[in-house]
């Protein structure tokens, strides 16, 4: 993965597929520094990129990819919540790819929570109904699994 292309070569699912290089995401994992606020940091190449990859199910890219970003913003925050749920829903994903649901149901619980101490709207740039969504198409999911 570089700079011209965000995109990895496959998605690491643990047991199933090969780990990519330690330092694969460094680059962008980079752009999320300590003292840009909030809203820079929902900005930033690595919390964009981190949703993209959450997206086209690059579940534990895209957990690589939040985690620097949610260790930089204010504690407690709103926005820190809202990542910390992210990276949950990313797991949680990951975990169904692994052929664990009840872990992933466990996840999506957590999720939820910590959504539900949000308020509804727009976070980081980031309207909480699409990660709603997210959640729900776990929740469906876990049940086809179990």
């Amino acid at each position: 993965m570089g700079a011209a292309n965000p995109w990895p070569t496959h998605a690491y699912v643990p047991g199933k597929t090969a780990r990519h290089p330690e330092d694969a995401f460094d680059e962008v994992r980079q752009t999320a520094r300590a003292g840009l606020t909030p809203k820079q940091l929902g900005e930033c190449r690595a919390f964009r990129l981190g949703l993209r990859y959450l997206g086209a199910g690059y579940y534990w890219e895209a957990h690589e990819l939040f985690e620097p970003v949610w260790m930089v913003l204010p504690d407690p925050s709103p926005e820190r919540q809202f990542v910390r749920a992210l990276i949950q829903i990313a797991n949680g994903f990951l975990k169904l790819e692994m052929d664990r649901p009840k872990a992933a149901a466990r996840l999506e619980g957590i999720s939820r929570g910590l959504l539900s101490g949000i308020d509804q709207g727009t976070v980081m740039g980031v309207d909480t109904r699409e990660i709603y969504d997210l959640i729900d198409v776990m929740r469906d999911q876990v049940g086809l699994a179990l």
